[in-house]
């Protein structure tokens, strides 16, 4: 089992930054793919970005390429997104989420979610 905890939403806005930080713990963070998803209301759940457990591969969704990064630090078991230019359209609730497949697959252990509101 792992346990996510997610943290650093808020109400920003538009052209603010956020970062979000999610803590693993219960097995080996670095055998995981971590992902951020996030899900806007009466829309689906989509990956946002993800980094390998190594960090040395990465995804991002096209709507947020060059405004969001994610990183990780094994030795302290976190994922971080850093959220730039936020536009209101990225108002949703945001989930931390970890793989042991690959960074865009096999998502199993999820955390409660960090709601980001972003005003006009």
């Amino acid at each position: 089992q792992v346990q996510l905890i997610e943290s650093g939403g808020g109400l920003v806005q538009a052209g603010d930054s956020l970062r979000l930080s999610c803590v693993a713990s219960g097995r080996t963070f670095s055998d995981y793919a971590m992902g951020w998803f996030r899900q806007a209301p009466e829309k689906e759940r989509e990956l946002v970005a993800a980094i390998s457990g190594s960090g040395g591969s990465t995804y991002y969704a096209d709507s947020v390429k060059g405004r969001f990064t994610i990183s990780r630090d094994n030795a302290k078991n976190t994922v971080y997104l850093q959220m730039n230019s936020l536009k209101p359209e990225d108002t949703a609730v945001y989930y931390c989420a970890a793989s042991p497949y690959g960074v865009t697959m096999g998502y199993n252990y999820w955390g409660q979610g960090t709601q980001v509101t972003v005003s006009a």
